[in-house]
């Protein structure tokens, strides 16, 4: 299990039993330089983190070293921003402020619901309606 207690790295905390969602973890460990720990939030102390069960279920969370957390293309945002390349740097800049942060924010709640369509996913994957 993951805890808070650990160094005070940032940390990417997802759906582990989505495998939408664990290819895409995947595939950022393998383009982005750099990249936070990732851990699923099935083995993950939400509460060390200031979350609950229902926020982790809902969108991908980035945790970084002070403890701020970032929700949903927020996280991607800030991950983006945190890279070497330029032209990373402004892609996460650009999903940071209005109006991209809404279109971004809007593009990751239509992924977040079709994501048991998406390459990899499965029906595991489906959020429940409520979501």
């Amino acid at each position: 299990m993951v805890t808070a207690t650990r160094a005070r790295a940032s940390l990417l905390i997802f759906d582990g039993d989505c495998a939408f969602c664990t290819t895409a973890v995947g595939w950022m460990r393998r383009l982005l330089p750099v990249m936070p720990d990732a851990s699923p939030y099935q083995w993950t102390d939400l509460p060390a983190y200031g979350l609950t069960e229902a926020d982790a279920r809902s969108r991908v969370w980035l945790v970084d070293s002070a403890g701020r957390r970032h929700g949903g293309a927020a996280a991607v945002s800030t991950m983006l921003r945190h890279q070497p390349a330029p032209g990373l740097r402004f892609l996460g800049w650009l999903g940071s402020v209005p109006p991209w942060s809404w279109a971004a924010e809007a593009g990751y709640r239509v992924v977040a619901r079709n994501r048991h369509r998406l390459p990899g996913g499965t029906p595991a994957c489906r959020m429940k309606a409520a979501e």
